[in-house]
């Protein structure tokens, strides 16, 4: 059959590179992404990837985990995520990643909520250093065809079976077949007024699902990371690390007093934030790096300094104004321990899934980690359950490439009203 496949990929980013990766390359794989492959919030991530450095660290790196995720977190997925996090860390090295390393050994970093040193980091742009290498192997990869600018519009499925995905590219609608389909489609960040994700990540995935009865769980968590760089412009919000107050930067309120603990937990912090702006009638606080040296800033923090300078701000003499802003998606499509979800032939990995290590609320530089660990095991169960299917003949609406603007402002909307609709039942469920 034309534009049959043994697996497609939604999603270009760290998740759906990496389940890609770990497929064996007599697989047929087709990877589609909505945007171009640089343009996934992977390759945006700035502070690092968390790892268990050794057997003695297992059980605070756990409860700093649970205690972050307000022990809402399923516990079974933490422990794979901490006992997979070495295996992880080697493979990106053979991926050609690098880390931040000083006399041969490994430099750790710290960040909110962290009650030691574990995370691993290449400047403050380890996930374009991890995302552009395993991209770099995607792409060499004979087995692998990636299509860029192409929309997944639903799911082609029957009976709770699915087949393969409907496209769009072009204005022109295609159907695209394959034995088992992994959605990896990041976030909802381009639902949100002031966000740090791309603005094109509309919780496709979410509504597809929804349409189909596919399981979600924790609409409602939804991440605000403290402190991205203050600006009267609409659209992406640069964000400032975590990792720069793990290094020593301090919050200071309109009176140059200090407010919070800058190292609590990112949701505790911007409640802290919020109520000062409040406090202050300002639309943001200050940041201070003056407890950073200089060299520190520059060689750990470049990016983040340059895109400060830009902005007007030289952060080893200046304070920068910050804000919070919609970062990360705790909750969405439900998936088992081996990133299954409750359609049949049907995963999906990333900040799409919810696979239940986070909990209520995400621990910083755990996103990388979770995303990497539960896409190796997506493709390894596949792999191990491996059955082909024989989908039926299924028919678009060719009107579907006129009225598609509708549609998807439609399914902004049904994902926003579930949302909200989840806040209101955890709520009364609270009472």
């Amino acid at each position: 059959m034309e534009n049959k496949y043994d697996v497609i990929i939604v999603g270009t980013g760290a998740a759906g590179l990496f389940a890609a990766l770990n497929f064996p390359i007599h697989k047929k794989i087709l990877m589609i992404t909505k945007s171009q492959t640089d343009k996934s919030d992977s390759f945006l991530a700035q502070g690092g990837i968390c790892v268990l450095k050794n057997g003695q660290d297992y059980d605070s790196y756990f409860e700093d985990t649970m205690h972050a995720g307000h022990y809402e977190n399923r516990k079974e997925s933490v422990h794979i995520m901490l006992r997979s996090s070495q295996n992880i860390i080697s493979d990106l090295i053979g991926y050609g990643v690098e880390f931040a390393m000083e006399n041969g050994e490994f430099l750790y970093t710290r960040e909110g909520a962290h009650s030691s040193n574990r995370i691993l980091f290449h400047e403050d742009i380890t996930g374009r250093e991890i995302t552009s290498k395993l991209l770099s192997a995607v792409l060499i990869r004979d087995n692998i065809t990636i299509m860029e600018n192409t929309t997944m519009i639903d799911l082609l499925c029957y009976r709770n079976i699915c087949f393969g995905v409907r496209t769009l590219h072009d204005r022109e609608c295609a159907d695209y077949y394959g034995d088992y389909t992994i959605l990896a489609t990041g976030g909802l960040g381009g639902l949100y007024e002031n966000s740090t994700n791309f603005r094109h990540l509309t919780a496709d995935a979410l509504a597809v699902a929804m349409k189909h009865h596919i399981q979600l769980e924790n609409l409602d968590y939804i991440q605000i990371h403290p402190t991205t760089l203050y600006s009267e412009a609409l659209g992406r919000r640069f964000l400032i690390s975590e990792s720069v107050r793990g290094e020593g930067a301090l919050l200071y309120g309109k009176d140059g007093k200090r407010f919070v603990n800058e190292l609590l937990p990112r949701d505790v912090v911007t409640q802290a934030i919020n109520e000062q702006m409040d406090k202050d009638d300002m639309p943001h606080v200050w940041l201070s790096m003056e407890k950073i040296q200089e060299e520190v800033i520059k060689s750990h923090f470049p990016n983040i300094f340059r895109q400060c300078l830009m902005e007007g701000y030289d952060v080893t003499k200046q304070w920068i104004p910050v804000v919070p802003s919609q970062h990360y998606f705790m909750g969405g499509i439900y998936v088992d321990r081996y990133s299954k979800t409750t359609m049949e032939h049907l995963y999906a990995v990333g900040e799409t899934s919810c696979n239940g290590v986070h909990g209520a609320n995400r621990l910083a530089s755990n996103s990388l980690l979770e995303s990497l660990v539960f896409a190796k095991r997506a493709a390894c169960h596949i792999i191990e359950h491996y059955q082909r299917t024989t989908a039926p003949v299924f028919i678009f609406d060719p009107l579907i490439t006129i009225h598609y603007e509708e549609l998807a402002q439609a399914n902004k909307k049904l994902v926003l009203d579930a949302i909200e609709h989840a806040k209101t039942e955890r709520i009364k469920n609270n009472e």
